[in-house]
């Protein structure tokens, strides 16, 4: 992963997925680094903000799980919120949440999820292929536009189309 990176998770990430906004207390609001997730860290945040980050941690959660079971990866948690708990945005794993704007390498195959319509419009990203009103894609780059991190715009639905659209970025 390049330089200048801001967020939470793995600096070997294979899914990056970017944000606007950040978890609005301790550092986190001033935070320059690319840092796993501590044990108990994630509860942390979800206890100290707004239901907003609870949801948004849980639809990720769900997303990845459901995706690393599609890869086959056999040493997975037993549910989505033990994968939550134990992994989701840590060290170890093979995602992180960014909190900076995309950085691409055509030769990489990490595969880039931008947040929401209104984030992606505030980024200079490579052209893009609207495929429906929620996602936009970018083959090139391995980019995709996705609906937010929460129950009602990344409902179960579009996370799986959503891990369709990540299929054929691999």
């Amino acid at each position: 992963m390049k330089n200048n990176v801001n967020g939470l998770g793995s600096s070997n990430s294979r899914v990056n997925f970017y944000i606007a906004n950040r978890p609005p207390i301790d550092d986190y609001p001033v935070m320059n680094e690319l840092r796993g997730l501590a044990m108990g860290e994630l509860a942390h945040i979800v206890k100290h903000t707004s239901n907003h980050w609870r949801k948004a941690f849980n639809v990720y959660a769900k997303l990845l799980f459901d995706w690393y079971q599609l890869q086959g990866r056999n040493d997975l948690p037993d549910t989505w919120q033990n994968y939550r708990d134990l992994e989701l945005f840590q060290s170890h794993s093979k995602e992180a949440l960014l909190f900076n704007a995309p950085q691409f390498d055509r030769d990489h195959t990490t595969i880039h999820i931008i947040a929401g319509k209104t984030y992606a419009a505030h980024l200079d990203l490579p052209a893009l292929v609207w495929l429906d009103p929620y996602f936009a894609i970018n083959k090139e780059f391995h980019l995709i536009v996705a609906p937010y991190p929460d129950y009602r715009q990344l409902s179960n639905e579009r996370i799986e189309r959503l891990i369709e659209l990540m299929r054929a970025e691999q």
